[in-house]
């Protein structure tokens, strides 16, 4: 079994359309979405969700208004003022989960639970089983919910019998994308040809050479710049890492994902389709 992570600097590159294109024309693969705080690839497949559980990610206080006196204790020792004394409550959007004011409460009033903090799914969608998920609104520890839904999708790649996870990561270089790529056997960069791009290019590098994780790269809308995806393209010479393909700037993109379809399904015959394919064909080398 093996497993690719296609990943990017920030959003926006086409790392999602990438990588449903890639769950298209693969076989025998399992899907993750790790991209848990955007997840977005399930509005290409409009999948049928065939189980949901309930992903806890960490505590948040709670206060006992019968045991609680209202002696301002926790309100002193709170630092984030999630203490409100007048309705003995703390507010769960400010509470960080440190658990200061329930050790020091005199009348064990503060009790930490577990807090909700998004779902996870195991679905069916037309080009395979997908595992994704939800993080909820400003819900902290998505690498955690990212390394649990990789088990399941390994757990479920295994009971398959499935010969590849295709790993749609999250953007940039944080606790996510490290969660996305720990243990993968290769990943994808998909860059623009931007000064950004190039920055970020050098980051996400960084990282997939630090856990010893072969890395190619995929210039997306090469024509709008030129110049920069030559300047790209000298850095990954210089620095060994091949670059598998080119692609070109085409609407028909964004028609594609408006019919919630992967590019290569409904435009086969548009240039960047076959430019996809092409990079898919070298994905395949890369991964045997």
């Amino acid at each position: 079994m093996k497993e690719i992570v296609v990943l990017s600097g920030k959003g926006g590159t086409g790392k999602t359309t990438i990588t449903a294109s890639f769950a298209a024309l693969a076989h025998k693969k399992i899907l993750v979405d790790c991209d848990v705080d955007a997840a977005d690839l399930h509005l290409i497949f409009k999948p049928t969700v065939l189980e949901t559980h309930q992903f806890f990610g960490g505590k948040s206080a709670f206060i006992d208004k019968d045991l609680c006196t209202a002696c301002g204790k926790c309100g002193e020792i709170c630092r984030y003022d999630a203490v409100n004394l007048a309705n003995k409550e703390i507010n769960k959007f400010l509470c960080e989960g440190c658990s200061a004011c329930s050790h020091f409460c005199p009348t064990g009033a503060i009790k930490m639970e577990d807090d909700l903090s998004g779902y996870w799914f195991i679905s069916h969608s037309p080009y395979g089983p997908f595992v994704h998920a939800r993080l909820g609104i400003a819900e902290e520890n998505s690498g955690k919910l990212v390394s649990l839904i990789r088990s399941k999708a390994r757990a479920l790649a295994e009971k398959e019998k499935a010969q590849l996870i295709i790993n749609d990561g999250s953007p940039g270089i944080g606790c996510p994308v490290i969660a996305s790529i720990t243990g993968a056997d290769y990943v994808l960069i998909v860059v623009e040809p931007t000064l950004s791009g190039i920055h970020d290019l050098k980051r996400v590098v960084q990282l997939a050479n630090h856990f010893n994780i072969p890395t190619g790269v995929c210039i997306n809308k090469i024509d709008i710049n030129p110049q920069m995806a030559d300047k790209i393209s000298r850095y990954c010479t210089e620095n060994n890492i091949k670059v598998l393909g080119s692609l070109p700037y085409d609407n028909c993109v964004t028609k594609a994902q408006v019919a919630q379809k992967p590019v290569v399904v409904e435009y086969p015959e548009r240039e960047i389709s076959k430019k996809i394919q092409d990079l898919w064909k070298e994905v395949e080398k890369a991964l045997s």
